[in-house]
Parts: C-alpha cells; sequence; structure tokens
C-alpha cells in the first residue's frame, strides 16, 4: 500500500464501522449514504490488499487483519481529532455515545444511580452496556470493544507495574465491597447464627465465573488452607447464581451490594464467609488514548461522582461497609492493591 496516496477518510469510514458493526449504521453516524460507505471500504480493501470485513446477520465482521488494524487507526484519528477539534465537550449538547463492560451485579448497583447523575446533569450521551466477561481488560480496551470497563480486575495493578511507561491501560480503584455466602431464606444453614467452616464445605455450591475458570477467590483461599467446597454448577452471572440459590440448597458467594439489587432480597438470607476472602476492589479501567479525550474525562468524571450514591448495606456480620478510596493507577505510579 502507498500511504502518501492513501484517502485518509477511508480511515474514518473504517473506525466507524469497526464502533457499529454494521455499515448502515455507520454511514449514518457519518452523514453519509450507505452506499458511499461500502464504496469507502471497498476501495481501503483495495489500498490494503487485506480482506476487513466479512458479513454477518446483524451487519459485520472484522477480520483478524481488521482488529489488528484498528487500535493504531483509532489512535491516529483521536490524535488528530484533538489537534483541529480541541474545543470542549458539553454534555448536554453533545450526542456522543460510550461504549461500557461490566458484570452484571456491577451494572445492577451503578446503573441506576448513575441514570440519576445523568438525568439531573441533563446530559445528552448515550450509554451501550456490554457484558464483562475477563478478569483482564486490556485487550478489550487495546481493541476498542469498550471505552470503559468497571470491574473486578484482581491482577491488573500488577500487570500495569509491570509495563511500566509501555502501558497502554490506566486504571483507578472506585470502591471495595464485602462478598458473603447467600442461601434461600429457608436454607437449614439460614437458622444458624454464624457460619462455620465445617458446614460451610458439607453444603454445595454454585460459582460464578465469567469465563469458565473452576476456581475463584474463594476456591484459592480455601487451597491455601488444604480445604475444597463442592462446586455443583458454574454460571457466568450474579444474576443466575441468584436465582438458583432462591429456589435450591445450593450456596453462593455474592456481592453483598448486589443483593438487595436482586429484586428479591427478602426471599435471600446473608451470612459471613467462614474464611478470609479479600474485599472485591472495583477498578475503573481505559486505554490512554482516552486519556486527554475531553468526553471521556467527563464520563470517568462522572462514574466517580456516582460512587457516593451506591447502596451502602448493613455489613453480613462484622464485615466491612462499601468505601470509596481514590487511587489511580497508571504507566507510572500502578501499585498492587491491597
Amino acid at each position: 500500500m502507498n500511504f502518501r496516496t492513501l484517502d485518509l477518510n477511508l480511515l474514518r469510514v473504517f473506525d466507524m464501522v469497526m464502533s457499529e458493526r454494521n455499515v448502515t449504521r455507520a454511514a449514518d453516524r457519518l452523514a453519509m449514504s450507505q452506499p458511499a460507505a461500502s464504496n469507502a471500504l471497498r476501495r481501503l480493501r483495495e489500498a490494503t490488499q487485506e480482506e476487513l470485513f466479512v458479513p454477518a446477520p446483524t451487519g459485520v465482521t472484522p477480520t483478524r487483519h481488521a482488529e489488528a488494524l484498528w487500535p493504531t487507526v483509532r489512535a491516529a484519528l483521536a490524535g488528530l481529532r484533538e489537534a483541529f477539534e480541541p474545543q470542549p465537550f458539553d454534555p448536554q449538547h453533545d450526542e456522543r455515545s460510550f461504549t461500557l463492560a461490566m458484570a452484571d451485579a456491577t451494572a445492577a448497583v451503578v446503573v441506576p444511580p448513575l441514570m440519576r447523575v445523568l438525568d439531573a446533569a441533563h446530559a445528552q450521551p448515550g450509554l451501550r452496556f456490554v457484558p464483562l466477561a475477563t478478569r483482564d481488560p486490556r485487550s478489550l480496551l487495546d481493541h476498542g470493544d469498550a471505552d470503559l470497563a468497571l470491574g473486578f480486575f484482581p491482577d491488573l495493578p500488577a500487570a500495569l507495574a509491570t509495563e511500566g511507561d509501555a502501558a497502554t491501560v490506566r486504571a483507578e480503584r472506585l470502591w471495595t465491597c464485602e462478598t458473603v455466602c447467600v442461601m434461600r431464606r429457608g436454607h437449614p444453614l439460614a437458622d444458624e447464627p454464624a457460619l462455620s467452616l465445617d458446614a460451610y464445605l458439607t453444603a454445595r455450591h454454585v460459582r460464578v465465573s465469567f469465563t469458565g475458570r473452576t476456581h475463584d477467590p474463594v476456591d484459592e483461599a480455601l487451597a491455601r488452607a488444604g480445604r475444597a467446597r463442592k462446586v455443583m454448577l458454574t454460571v457466568n452471572q450474579f444474576h443466575s447464581a441468584a436465582c438458583i440459590v432462591r429456589q435450591t440448597d445450593l450456596l453462593a458467594v455474592l456481592p453483598l451490594s448486589f443483593v438487595p439489587a436482586t429484586g428479591f432480597a427478602d426471599d435471600l438470607a446473608c451470612r459471613a464467609l467462614p474464611l478470609q476472602v479479600p474485599a472485591i476492589a472495583m477498578m475503573l479501567a481505559w486505554h490512554r488514548r482516552g486519556d486527554d479525550d475531553p468526553a471521556q474525562r467527563w464520563m470517568r468524571a462522572t462514574l466517580e461522582q456516582t460512587v457516593p450514591l451506591l447502596p451502602d448495606p448493613a455489613p453480613a456480620s462484622g464485615g466491612e461497609r462499601c468505601t470509596a478510596p481514590a487511587e489511580h493507577l497508571g504507566a507510572r505510579n500502578a501499585a498492587v492493591l491491597g
């Protein structure tokens, strides 16, 4: 490909199609016709001599070459946009959309107060939430599949510290919260004032795993003590686990703040775990290309403003309430969270 003769407008079309995964929607957002957008993709394919997209039931699917190309193209366009259009972001008039990745339990707790904050500010930007299926959001953010990721990323601080100045992802701890053992209200163990380790291990369990892993922090803590629990079922959503617990004698470990958001908290009983499991450190992560983007800075600040409005449930058997320390992690100051 001869870069000197490349029409840079083709990259704008490429970037929008990668974001939308649909040529018609991309054309609408670029204020151009669908045939014009398709023609731009054809010209870019001819220039690169590589297939970039293949048809899909709901639009198009990018090829591996397109996935590899996109982070560089998006970062370059963002830099050019910032250089030529440095005007501040106005959330009351700008209708930019943001893609946020988070687990169902996080969305259930965060989205209602977040929407109240946005409504109070008369903010116009749209939000699109996608499932978070990983404990490491770097690839998700590198590929532009999400603008922001909010979740439990236990290994991310150490990874960022190792990468140092080469890190492409930034992260900030927003709050920490307790995990508890949850069971149905009529469960035999619900009559006990405290849950013993032997009773906990005698029971059967449902585990939540976004990635299908066969262990989680509870299993790791038990393994360090030379013990193990009997997991009968693994699901990929906290709400699914809560529904199963409500109707069976299985136990689940859930974030305490999520229990009221199930809609059937009165049917559930919470007990402190009979072993030491680190509290969940909820982190907000983003790609460094968003560091100086006024719109994304506004979105991050809005999420930070939402944290004090999150539910603050009573601790289970002496557990700590949710807190909201502000600790930023970046290329130079990443540190392992305790």
